[in-house]
């Protein structure tokens, strides 16, 4: 078989690449106080901006505003100390409230914290088998529209303190039953409570744009706190809802489980390892767009894992990576690292010292950092462009934004990701081309040529010789329309060229395809020639079959076209 030269392929990223810790590879580099002092700065500026959101998150996802820190504290300690990504910032993040609330409503908190835990293995181990990889493979339109979804449900699940509404029964979970409730509700709507939420937003909002160094969810939520305590506003306050909050962390335990147990959680921690794996790469490229770096995706993926087994052994709820903390961190000049994980033992000390004082938090003060979460979640920009720019993103865009919506998130995420690959797959296989050609009769050889070979007068090529260019990706979704053109081969022609040089890649469906036309050509004792064939491509076809001395194998059209001339003239 003839061989031609390829360029080398870079070398395979070794164990230690794919799985060392950025901080290790941090502190080889070389790390001093100006790193520790940069890093601390941030750590602390995280800290303020995650103990609210912290709480927040967690009360509006079933759990209490104690847990909320736990997870910020444990989670984000392991994220940064094992993670492949300098700058990540572990914590609960908003994307999980539905899940997390529903999960707890269903199977009960010792429910929720064994999946959190069952997550937690299970993202390790997809660490473990270099899924990060595939992780990322998740189309864009999948991801605006999850996020889109998950806004509308945040943004509706928080309308109950906004508005200070008291309901006569527990606030249904899905949004289609949730609304008609909360409308029912609207006469015994509290004015006071709407006025801090309203204020609360309208602050974060001013300082974002006119201050955006200050830490303006942390302002509004001790402002509406100071509000609400000196003008004796009867509303509900986290110390009403949720009593005294633990001045420190709790003793570690492994959760109660059973096989019943474990079985009936599965499917929720199956839905968090998925939104997790997501949601922490996501986070993690973010972070390399704002500084240049590149992450370790099978790195942070078992770091996730651990954080979220540590979380569940302290009694925390999931944890993955936050791009809004994270995108905090890398602007507030974190040098590594240490900056997650002072962001942790800051917050530890906050929980320590401001226990008492966070139980006069408003529950409408919190409502109204989290509807602001909400509004930044949806990308509007994306979402409109998204819509405007293909009737098949805008397909994938909406299906995943109505199942998120009004259906169940994991089948958000299962059928987005399914149409997206569809749509993929339907575009390659347009991009697929096949192009008929002829060898040109050089000038001093037509009058030979005339008398013995059948020759077109008007183009000037033998009708004896076909030869076929390939391009694109010659996969299962264009197997069957290149190899209906390649069919056509006719009784006049003795020789077959294909040429593979610009098709990137050969799968099994095509190597099938070409396997069927060398076995037809032969049985009309047609010659074949296979030229351009990369390594890969190659070795894809003679998995089946095509290789010496079934075919011939050339580097070009030239060459082949050369040998496939002389044959038939020398016949």
């Amino acid at each position: 078989m003839t061989s031609f030269t390829q360029k080398t392929a870079p070398p395979a990223p070794s164990f230690s690449d794919l799985f060392t810790p950025k901080l290790l590879t941090v502190l080889r580099e070389g790390y001093g106080l100006s790193q520790l002092r940069a890093d601390a700065i941030a750590g602390l500026t995280v800290a303020i901006v995650a103990l609210p959101l912290s709480i927040a998150i967690a009360v509006a996802s079933g759990a209490s505003p104690a847990q909320g820190l736990i997870t910020a504290i444990i989670g984000g300690f392991l994220v940064s100390a094992l993670g492949g990504s300098r700058f990540q910032i572990g914590g609960p993040a908003g994307a999980f409230i539905v899940l997390v609330n529903t999960t707890a409503a269903t199977h009960g908190m010792d429910g929720l914290i064994l999946a959190v835990l069952l997550s937690g293995i299970m993202l390790a181990l997809a660490g473990w088998l270099r899924l990060g990889t595939f992780v990322k493979f998740v189309p864009y339109p999948v991801t605006v529209g999850f996020t889109a979804g998950i806004a509308i449900i945040i943004g509706s699940s928080q309308l109950k303190d906004l508005f200070g509404l008291t309901l006569a029964a527990p606030e249904p979970g899905p949004f289609l039953e949730k609304l008609p409730v909360l409308a029912a509700a609207a006469p015994t709507a509290d004015w006071h409570a709407f006025a801090i939420a309203a204020g609360t937003m309208a602050i974060i909002f001013t300082l974002k744009r006119y201050r955006p160094g200050w830490p303006g969810i942390l302002m509004a939520v001790v402002l509406a706190a100071l509000v609400t305590a000196l003008a004796k506003l009867d509303i509900a306050t986290i110390g009403t809802r949720f009593g005294a909050m633990p001045a420190g962390l709790p003793m570690p335990h492994v959760p109660v489980f059973s096989v019943e147990k474990v079985m009936d959680v599965l499917p929720a921690a199956i839905s968090f390892t998925l939104l997790g794996a997501i949601e922490s790469l996501l986070s993690a490229v973010v972070a390399d767009g704002m500084t240049g770096r590149r992450h370790r995706s099978n790195c942070e993926l078992v770091a996730q894992g651990a954080a979220n087994i540590g979380s569940a052994l302290f009694g925390g709820i999931c944890v993955t990576g936050t791009i809004a903390r994270t995108a905090t961190n890398v602007r507030a000049g974190a040098h590594g690292p240490v900056a997650g994980m002072l962001h942790s033992v800051f917050l530890l000390v906050m929980m320590i010292v401001a226990a008492p004082l966070i139980a006069f938090i408003p529950m409408a003060a919190l409502a109204g950092v989290l509807a602001v979460v909400a509004w930044n979640m949806f990308e509007k920009h994306a979402f409109w462009r998204l819509l405007n720019a293909s009737k098949g993103d805008a397909a994938v865009l909406l299906a995943t934004f109505g199942l998120t919506v009004f259906r169940d998130l994991t089948e958000a995420i299962i059928v987005g990701f399914a149409l997206g690959s569809a749509l993929f797959i339907q575009r390659m296989s347009q991009a697929a081309s096949v192009e008929l050609g002829a060898p040109l009769v050089r000038p001093d050889e037509a009058d030979n040529v005339r008398a013995r070979v059948p020759y077109d007068e008007a183009t000037g090529t033998r009708r004896d010789v076909v030869v076929y260019r390939i391009s694109g990706a010659f996969f299962f979704g264009a197997a069957a329309t290149i190899g209906s053109v390649l069919d056509r081969i006719g009784d006049q022609h003795r020789a077959l060229i294909v040429d593979f040089s610009a098709v990137p890649f050969v799968d099994s469906t095509a190597a099938h395809t070409i396997e069927g036309l060398v076995e037809a050509a032969h049985r009309r004792k047609i010659a074949v020639w296979l030229t351009g064939l990369s390594p890969a491509n190659e070795a894809a076809l003679a998995a089946h079959g095509v290789e010496p001395p079934h075919v011939y194998v050339e580097p070009d059209i030239q060459t082949a076209q050369t040998k496939a001339l002389a044959m038939l003239d020398g016949a």
